[in-house]
Formats: structure tokens, sequence, C-alpha cells
């Protein structure tokens, strides 16, 4: 894939990681941290996002995409602080965010959506009708680039999110449960494509699913409660497990085993 670049993008390299957050806290409420006292740094690689239903999952990826601000910390992406709005727009054309939930024009054909985000992420005009061609590949859907959005099923039009997310070829790919409405045969596809990104930009990947982390992720990054439990890779998780511990593989007899650590107060690995 033909990628496009800026002079942001084609200086010489001077950060260690693609992110890098240290003693990052992130509030939603008055009383309430979502990401609490997280140190944390991520390079290139397929990185799974794992942790229970309000664990912070979502508001971590949110405040990597920059969509919300550090509450104390600091967080770098490709060197800067976040803390520089200035750097904003910046950072965003280096940045592919799906989140859980995305509005879209039910007018717009496929093409013409992908295609309004590349403008939107500020790609120069003559490179966007390849570039979102090559999207719309990737995820499987040339035959319906030019079918309207609202004639897609919902997974279809997951995928749709997908394309608009890699289209820009980011260094950085943020996708909040993207495989929620694929079928097993989308799911095995984009595990692929996961694999295929991991290997030139820093994928995070916030999923429920135990086995996609296990088929497609380089490493593992537990959360719980706003706190990292855990990072390593996913046989690092297996065996942190025992066959005591609930769950049909290791993968999730380790998640169990780690969570019900946290959960007793015995720390983190």
């Amino acid at each position: 894939m033909t990628a496009t670049s800026g002079v942001a993008d084609t200086a010489p390299r001077t950060y260690a990681h693609e992110i890098h957050a240290h003693d990052l806290t992130v509030r939603v409420s008055r009383d309430r941290l979502a990401v609490d006292g997280l140190t944390l740094s991520l390079g290139v690689g397929t990185h799974g996002l794992l942790g229970p239903n309000g664990a912070g999952k979502t508001t971590l990826i949110r405040t990597l995409a920059t969509v919300l601000r550090p509450t104390g910390g600091d967080l770098e992406l490709f060197g800067h602080s976040v803390r520089d709005s200035g750097r904003h727009r910046e950072l965003r054309r280096r940045i592919g965010y799906l989140p859980q939930e995305f509005g879209y024009y039910k007018r717009f054909t496929v093409r013409e959506f992908v295609g309004y985000l590349a403008w939107l992420k500020e790609m120069p005009d003559r490179d966007i009708p390849g570039a979102v061609q090559r999207a719309v590949e990737r995820v499987g859907l040339a035959e319906r680039a030019d079918d309207r959005m609202k004639s897609l099923s919902g997974g279809m039009v997951r995928r749709v999110g997908i394309a608009q997310a890699i289209v820009n070829d980011p260094a950085v790919l943020l996708l909040d449960e993207p495989t929620v409405g694929l079928d097993p045969a989308q799911r095995l596809q984009f595990r692929s494509l996961l694999k295929e990104l991991g290997r030139e930009s820093c994928v995070v990947v916030s999923t429920h699913l135990v086995e996609d982390v296990a088929a497609a992720c380089t490493d593992v990054v537990l959360f719980d409660r706003g706190r990292l439990l855990f990072q390593g890779t996913p046989d690092d998780l297996a065996a942190a497990g025992t066959s005591d511990q609930p769950g049909d593989s290791p993968l999730e007899r380790g998640y169990s085993a780690l969570l019900s650590d946290s959960a007793q107060g015995k720390g983190s690995w």
C-alpha cells in the first residue's frame, strides 16, 4: 500500500514508542477515575486491550485518540505530549480510530463515506481515491463500494468503520470492539488484517473476545478499574492461569486468574 505522508511523517524518528503514558489519569465524573495512574508504552505491533465491562478501556482508547484530555500525568504520541493542543491536528493525521459506535450519512455510498473521512483527516486530494479503493478492498467491500450506507447490514457497516480507520495508513490504529457484528468468517479475515497492520503500525484493539487476542495480537494489556493488571504475550497470559480457574482455554483461565487476584487485592502481574 502506498502511504500518504507529510513533513511530520518523514522526519527522523526520535521517540522510543508510538504511545507512552506515564502516571496517566482520566476522570469521567467528580468521583470516578476511569484511568488511574497508568504507565504504559506501546510500539509497533498488535496490542490486545482486555478487561471486563467498566474497566476503562473505552475511556483509554478515546484518550489515545485525543478525544478526551488527560486529567493528570502525561501521554505522549510520537514523542509529543497530547497536552500541547497545538499539535492535535498533526497527531490526528497519523491516527486511525474506530469507536464502538460511529455515525455516518445513510445516503452516502461506501466510497463517498470513506472518502469523506479521508478528507477530514486532511489527506491530499490526489491520494484519496486510491486510498479509499485500497481500504474497502482490505475489508472485503470492493463489490459494495458504490452501494449506499443505508443498504448495508450491521456487519458491513462495521467493516466500513474499519475501512475509514485505516484509509490514511495510520501509524497508530485504535479499534474499540471492532468485531462486534462480524460473522465468524469475517472475524477470521479481520484477524489476518490485524496481523498485517501490526507489522508496520502500532495497533491497539479493545475487545472482550480472548480468542481474537490469541489469534491476532503480539501482546496483551489487561486493564481493570482503570489500572494496568498485566502486560505480556498471549503465552504469558495463559501461563498465569491454573486448571481450576473458569475458562474454556488457557488464555481465558489466565485472564480469569488475574482478574480474581485483582479483586482479592493481590496486586498486578
